[in-house]
């Protein structure tokens, strides 16, 4: 999150984006940076909004150009969400000279921690525009039982 809200919509924007570095490109590793940060790119860039509304728990996924057999919602015992998937990189043609490649591939993990009040067993999916709706309905809140006592004395 950022501490500078945006001028559009009102919602907050990523100005300075701490993955964008390559801290490690003037060291002399086996592996050259170019290919750790094409790994890790899609983990990244795979941007999820999460809301909270009276009955649900309501998380966006931004999953561009993936189809829905791509990608894996999980559920684990310990109250986690899981969202993962691999997007593949595109064929190339010796031919083809390449000027810029933006578009991450690889594969890619978000887990999030649900609270208490979330229904494990009635989370639902969808994918309609490169966009995962998950959707995670929400318990009632109990309100603790108060018992009046008398003060004798």
């Amino acid at each position: 999150m950022s501490i500078i809200p945006s001028f559009f919509g009102g919602r907050r924007s990523n100005i300075f984006d701490p993955f964008s570095l390559d801290p490690f490109k003037d060291f002399p590793f086996p592996i050259s940076s170019d290919d750790a940060s094409r790994e890790t790119s899609a983990l990244v860039n795979t941007r999820v909004d999460w809301k909270e509304t009276p009955e649900a728990h309501v998380f966006k996924a931004d999953l561009p150009g993936i189809k829905k057999e791509e990608v894996k919602v999980e559920v684990e015992d310990n109250r986690i969400l899981q969202i993962s998937g691999e997007r593949n990189v595109e064929k190339e043609d010796k031919n083809d000279t390449w000027h810029r490649v933006e578009r991450s591939s690889g594969k890619f993990t978000r887990r999030f921690k649900l609270p208490e009040n979330a229904k494990l067993d009635q989370v639902k999916a969808a994918m309609e525009n490169g966009v995962l709706t998950i959707t995670v309905p929400k318990e009632e809140v109990k309100k603790p039982d108060v018992k009046s006592i008398q003060i004798s004395g």
